[in-house]
């Protein structure tokens, strides 16, 4: 009986710990502050422009302080929560103006590094950049666990102006597939583009997924649908495209731990 009652009082203080809920930022504050960061135009894309160039010059010359630096002030966050949120509250105008707002940004950031890479006399894949071209399944969990991490603190009002959202920014290193993907146009090494924009798009897929779990855990308030067959059917193709996007990293994965077993078996028989 003792036993039960210390497993119960340990219960209680967990919860204790654990719970947010007087932390809680106004709903529409949150919702309102992810919408801001969306739009792709004006300042914001010219931020972004620079960035991708900055990031593009560390990955050339191999300093990983530099793409942290671009990372920091890449808007690249916005449209992709923006578009997690517009699921999570079934607001439809919310996604389709993320998402568009996500394929200029894409677009431009692409257009930007492979404009640099063409110019740039230094055309040798360095490891920074190699490591941008061939994803696994761990890259997913990072973009997942990121993305929760992001909406917690946006919804937190002790973390929402903190070092939360910059950092999941450089933990899930969006921006530098980008380049990478231009690096890859810009040489002609279409596996390498494509691997890195294949990277680029796990994170953009399972950040907004985070955030769109996020908001279903923390109960925001959804838009009422009329149509309930379409709300079905919206729900089965996310997680569609959430399955189809992992399946290819996870066999990278797989190939990725055999190696490791391969050439750890072989230093072993060397020693």
């Amino acid at each position: 009986m003792a036993f039960i009652d210390v497993l119960e009082q340990f219960r209680n203080y967990l919860k204790g710990i654990l719970d947010s809920s007087n932390e809680r930022e106004n709903e529409a504050e949150t919702i309102d502050n992810i919408r801001k960061g969306i739009n792709f135009k004006g300042s914001n894309l010219w931020v972004l422009i620079f960035a991708i160039f900055i990031a593009s010059l560390g990955l050339n010359v191999k300093s990983t302080a530099v793409i942290i630096g671009a990372m920091l002030i890449s808007p690249l966050m916005g449209p992709i929560m923006g578009i997690g949120l517009g699921v999570g509250i079934n607001d439809f105008e919310l996604i389709k103006t993320s998402f568009r707002n996500l394929a200029i940004a894409t677009i431009f950031g692409i257009l930007t590094s492979t404009l640099y890479f063409l110019i740039s006399p230094l055309n040798e894949a360095r490891s920074e950049l190699l490591a941008r071209t061939t994803p696994t399944i761990y890259d997913v969990l990072i973009a997942f666990f990121g993305g929760l991490a992001g909406i917690v603190a946006l919804c937190s009002t002790g973390q929402r102006g903190g070092n939360v959202i910059p950092g999941v920014a450089i933990a899930t290193a969006i921006m530098p597939p980008l380049c990478t993907t231009g690096f890859g146009l810009a040489t002609g090494n279409w596996l390498y583009a494509a691997g890195a924009f294949y990277l680029y798009v796990i994170n953009s897929i399972f950040i907004a997924l985070a955030t769109f779990v996020g908001v279903n855990i923390l109960d925001f308030k959804k838009k009422v649908f009329v149509d309930k067959q379409r709300e079905k059917r919206v729900k089965h193709i996310i997680i569609t495209i959430a399955v189809l996007t992992m399946l290819p990293s996870a066999l990278l994965t797989y190939t990725l731990v055999r190696e490791d077993i391969f050439m750890s078996k072989v230093n072993n028989f060397v020693t």
